[in-house]
């Protein structure tokens, strides 16, 4: 079995009111796992009246799918500004329960891809956490679940942190947070789009190249925890992964590019 997963809904992207498309983690991740050529396995869901098109959309990368059975899709609409992303929330998808989790590979390096706060309450990720190494995205933590458009805040259970040994944030995600250097979470990413990012190890903050400016950058940011923690489950070191990372996802945004 693959030593690497990530869990996670799929969701119903609209982008600047063009027809919907798949997204969410587990699809950016699959396909940055596949240029990787990483052994990861994926467990998702979504609705009945989108689960043959995701899945054959996303079984067509070439890894490992786990479906789960679900009874909605997340799903949002959005548009960029400059590089900022207005987003609504259309509708909420399945919350993870823990009886989902022990399908999930122990042993594993494990990324969770929260699209709301609702998708991974504290007991899935503990019960996640059990022989596993987690990276969590900061979107689950800040993320309102509510429909209409897309509100953060930082009303979320604080004791999901000591489970993680990765988490991911993005700057506005951050900002909402405060103290990042102060959660207790081993390793920390915080991403700033196409000004770069920094990691945080070993009480000390070090800073990344940054990516190419894109008119869709939609899933970089899965994509570059995706190839985080597939560094990470090869044994490299955190500056090391997320060099790795940031290249990937700078092919990856150069393609949209030219």
């Amino acid at each position: 079995m693959p030593r690497l997963a990530l869990v996670g809904n799929l969701c119903r992207d609209v982008v600047d009111g063009g027809p919907p498309r798949i997204g969410g983690g587990p699809y950016y991740a699959a396909w940055a796992w596949r240029a990787l050529e990483a052994r990861g396995m994926v467990f998702t869901r979504c609705g009945p009246d989108d689960r043959r098109a995701f899945s054959r959309h996303l079984i067509s990368i070439g890894l490992p799918v786990v479906m789960l059975p679900g009874t909605s899709t997340t799903s949002f609409s959005f548009y960029y500004v400059d590089s900022t992303r207005v987003m609504t929330v259309e509708h909420a998808g399945d919350a993870w329960t823990s009886d989902d989790a022990n399908a999930v590979t122990r042993g594993a390096w494990v990324h969770v891809a929260p699209l709301l706060r609702s998708d991974f309450p504290l007991q899935t990720i503990a019960a996640l956490a059990r022989g596993r190494r987690i990276s969590f995205d900061g979107q689950g933590l800040v993320r309102a679940p509510e429909v209409g458009p897309l509100k953060l805040d930082a009303n979320f259970d604080r004791d999901i942190l000591r489970h993680l040994q990765v988490l991911k944030l993005a700057e506005e995600e951050a900002e909402v947070i405060g103290g990042v250097d102060e959660l207790g979470v081993p390793e920390v990413l915080l991403t700033y789009g196409a000004k770069g990012s920094r990691v945080y190890y070993n009480g000390r903050w070090e800073t990344v190249g940054a990516w190419p400016v894109a008119t869709d950058p939609t899933g970089s940011g899965d994509a570059f925890s995706a190839a985080y923690v597939a560094g990470r489950s090869r044994g490299l070191s955190p500056i090391s992964a997320a060099r790795r990372a940031t290249a990937l996802v700078s092919a990856m945004l150069t393609r949209r590019v030219s």
